[in-house]
């Protein structure tokens, strides 16, 4: 069963950190979708697994904004294993509501080319800013 993560928490913990949230949409990832926005992890061994998880319900795709948005969003969301973001960053996004690789409660888009690409994916909107994405 998937995990709930508390969204009114993690929203207060952007808006806390200085960003601002430009765009937001609840939407179901289909199986083709999810695949086109995580297609870097193709050859991956957790690439079904991350593709079930994020097509198993709805998710939440925002776009924030803040200067150097990309590196401060990645700062604040923490590494991707949430038990390394609870020894090296335990007060990161993932340290706190992360569960696994793969159900790490949000999406950090690495550069502002990825962000404008998932973004299109996601929201057909191509804006500068970071993405988060939590399911």
């Amino acid at each position: 069963m998937a995990r709930l993560y508390p969204l009114l928490a993690v929203k207060s913990i952007i808006e806390n950190a200085g960003f601002n949230i430009i765009m937001e949409k609840s939407l179901q990832l289909d199986m083709m979708t999810a695949k086109v926005f995580y297609y870097e992890h193709f050859a991956k061994a957790f690439f079904d697994d991350l593709i079930d998880f994020m097509t198993s319900g709805p998710i939440l795709a925002m776009v924030l904004e803040q200067d150097s948005a990309v590196a401060k969003w990645r700062e604040l969301i923490g590494p991707t294993d949430p038990k390394k973001a609870q020894i090296e960053q335990p007060n990161s996004i993932r340290a706190i509501y992360g569960s696994s690789t793969t159900q790490n409660c949000v999406h950090g888009s690495d550069s502002i080319a990825a962000a404008n690409r998932e973004i299109m994916i996601l929201l057909g909107d191509v804006q500068a800013g970071a993405l988060f994405l939590t399911r």
